[in-house]
């Protein structure tokens, strides 16, 4: 295995946007001269008291509503049923399937109570009022087409909702939206639900009233428990036979169709109804509906971590140790550095605040405090948050070799230039770890390659230093004896540990490898893959700069999107710029972005698509779907600016003197210049790169 012999090889070689000349410094002389505060989404510190009014809101991509989560357990049930009369008002021919609730229950043979029948406008907390009335519009618009006959082509009709990040608004939107609109399907994509015209619904329009299609297709999709549905009683046996053949064809592998007599009936012609249940298989392994979710009780305690010169993934390990849970209970909206003090909201499930607050002396120890503790709805995702809060000292502040110029004129210049210009939005060294060795995307590279052995090799390759860690980790690859290896490796190392035990139990080999990446959680798993992503995002900016400059050239990906903050917008709203445009100057360089690797993304049509290509050829990942099903990791890819701009910067220049200078049994004081900086980074966004910016030289 090669050796890379200096880190900072990977950012010298990458490329700046300001002119200026800059000054060099020392960052983190201690981790308390970098500080970071992560800003939530209401833009409040997350070191100071939370929000009594709000303490989460819903994620807001594309046509989201900025509103504050749905509570389901506090959701009003009455007058559910006028509200959804209210929607279909202006549709033509609603009235002819919407019953009061006592006449629905007389559809449902074994008569669940009212309120749990009546449907609830959960839309109208979970859609911003545009698109709530945009799907109505086009619930209405489906239906008037229907009524007056005129054919739908396939799946050519259709609504986004845009991407909807969390994963239990998802669930509860798709539910939503079926039970509102039964004659509407839900279709996700990659996190995006798109709204389309339910053809079998149509197709059970022919065989029954579309008062009893209505009602069926709810049934379906509620999936309540010991629950049936009937239909109206018939004494046409051909009729009877078309209606159970749809069903079992249709949906089969979930419910079962019989046929039994009315009490009353002429022997010579039967009334007969046909009766639908649920397949107990699958009734019992059903997903939740979305009365269901009311009934959930787990446990959510949010909290704010500061932990000092401490990596996360550390002191997440610590943290489930001492709370008698696992890593993957605790979710988070970012990672945060190790030499600094870093504050950050957390979650953690299955744990009480005052389970938490019991362990709050023996954290302290491992430089960790937990404040703000209190109950919760859910968990953070990844992205969920605004941004961070800087404040650092840089120390020794000298100007550039062969640079003569006022030291504080050019300290003052570089800000001001990167205040205006902005700088390369790199992700930080950070990104990838900090060993000479091996870096976190070499080891994302073997996972996308399926090649879990060696990505396994990579993870435990020794620095070459002489400490317990690098020598158990040396054992290892000598011997690949997992379990002396253990005996080796110290307490505090808690990934290595989960490691090598899922190898003491299940071997070296590829299948033992793969259970041994599940021993980490998925953030931590998807964590090596987005390195490498990362990396090559990297390499892309500095050939994308280096070969167009600042120019908005033909090819170019841009986004269109107004108050771009994060890196989770939509294909459509990325606009590939032409020739036409180019020539008009039509955007600015600040609207330039470029992709992230994944499956989910398209390339610039210029020299930079196919530099993109060459790259991935390069790797071997030609014919990389960025899929890991082996480890249940999905890469669909995302888009970044390739240039941000620091928000609310302030700064002090601060003279310091040193008293360690000696001259004949005398002190001499030296005067040195220290710089106190602050300001506020979108999420995603690498102090150290600004800074990289404002000083022009590499850490």
């Amino acid at each position: 295995m090669e050796e890379d012999t200096d880190f900072r090889i990977r950012f010298s070689s990458l490329c700046f946007v300001t002119d200026h000349v800059g000054f060099r410094g020392t960052i983190k002389s201690s981790p308390s001269d970098f500080v970071v505060i992560e800003i939530d989404e209401q833009g409040q510190l997350v070191n100071k008291a939370p929000s009594k009014l709000i303490s989460k809101v819903l994620p807001e991509p594309n046509n989201f509503a900025k509103k504050t989560k749905l509570d389901l357990q506090n959701l009003s049930f009455e007058e559910g049923s006028n509200q959804e009369v209210s929607i279909f008002a202006g549709c033509s021919g609603a009235d002819q399937y919407h019953q009061s609730g006592s006449e629905r229950e007389d559809t449902i043979s074994d008569g669940t109570s009212k309120g749990e029948e009546e449907t609830v406008d959960v839309l109208g907390t979970l859609l911003d009022e545009k698109t709530n009335e945009l799907l109505n519009h086009f619930a209405c618009d489906i239906k008037e087409k229907w009524n007056s006959k005129t054919e739908l082509i396939g799946s050519s009709l259709e609504f986004s909702l845009g991407r909807i990040l969390d994963k239990n608004q998802r669930a509860l939107l798709h539910s939503a939206i079926r039970q509102k609109f039964p004659f509407l399907i839900t279709v996700g994509k990659n996190s995006e639900i798109v709204v389309k015209p339910n053809l079998e619904y149509k197709e059970l329009c022919h065989l029954v009233s579309e008062e009893e299609a209505f009602d069926f297709f709810k049934y379906l999709d509620a999936k309540k428990e010991n629950s049936k549905f009937t239909f109206k009683p018939d004494t046409n046996k051909d009729h009877r036979k078309a209606v159970h053949h749809f069903v079992n064809k249709k949906f089969g592998n979930l419910v079962e169709t019989k046929s039994f007599p009315e009490l009353n009936y002429s022997a010579g012609n039967p009334n007969v109804a046909i009766t639908v249940r649920f397949r107990e298989k699958t009734h019992k392994h059903r997903k939740r509906s979305l009365f269901e979710y009311r009934d959930r009780k787990v446990i959510y305690t949010a909290f704010t971590l500061r932990k000092e010169n401490l990596e996360m993934f550390e002191a997440v390990g610590f943290l489930a140790m001492k709370l008698g849970v696992i890593p993957s209970d605790f979710s988070y909206a970012g990672l945060k550095d190790k030499k600094a003090v870093t504050y950050q909201a957390m979650v953690v499930r299955k744990v009480t605040p005052e389970r938490l607050k019991n362990i709050e002396k023996e954290i302290e120890k491992k430089r960790m405090n937990v404040f703000n503790i209190r109950s919760i709805d859910d968990s953070l995702r990844l992205g969920q948050l605004k941004g961070n809060h800087f404040d650092i000292v840089i120390r020794n502040l000298k100007n550039q070799i062969n640079d003569s110029a006022n030291l504080k004129d050019r300290i003052l210049e570089a800000i001001e230039n990167v205040k205006n210009k902005g700088f390369v939005n790199y992700y930080g060294p950070q990104r990838f770890g900090m060993g000479r060795k091996v870096h976190t995307d070499q080891i994302g590279l073997a996972l996308l390659k399926s090649e879990m052995v060696e990505a396994v090799k990579l993870f435990l390759t020794p620095e070459d230093l002489d400490d317990p860690v690098n020598r158990a980790k040396k054992y290892f690859l000598q011997t690949e004896d997992a379990k002396g290896t253990l005996s080796l490796m110290p307490e505090f190392k808690v990934r290595e540990r989960a490691l090598l035990e899922s190898l003491h139990r299940f071997g070296m080999t590829e299948e033992g490898c793969i259970q041994a990446w599940f021993s980490f959680p998925h953030s931590m798993r998807i964590f090596y893959v987005h390195a490498y992503s990362s990396k090559i995002w990297n390499e892309a900016v500095s050939y994308r700069l280096g070969t167009y400059g600042s120019r908005v050239v033909e090819g170019d990906l841009v986004c269109l999107g107004e108050d771009v903050d994060d890196e989770h917008f939509p294909n459509n709203k990325v606009h590939l710029v032409t020739e036409e445009e180019e020539s008009a100057n039509t955007y600015a360089i600040h609207q330039v972005v470029l992709p992230v690797l994944g499956y989910n993304i398209q390339y610039p049509k210029n020299k930079v698509g196919q530099w993109y290509q060459e790259i991935l050829s390069r790797d071997g990942l030609q014919t990389c779907r960025f899929k890991v099903p082996t480890l249940k990791l999905n890469v669909p890819g995302c888009y970044r600016q390739i240039l941000k701009c620091p928000h609310n910067v302030s700064y002090q220049l601060k003279e310091e003197h040193d008293t360690d200078v000696k001259m004949e049994g005398s002190h001499i004081g030296e005067a040195t210049l220290s710089l106190l900086i602050s300001f506020d980074l979108d999420a995603s966004c690498y102090a150290t790169v600004c800074l990289r910016e404002i000083m022009k030289h590499d850490f």
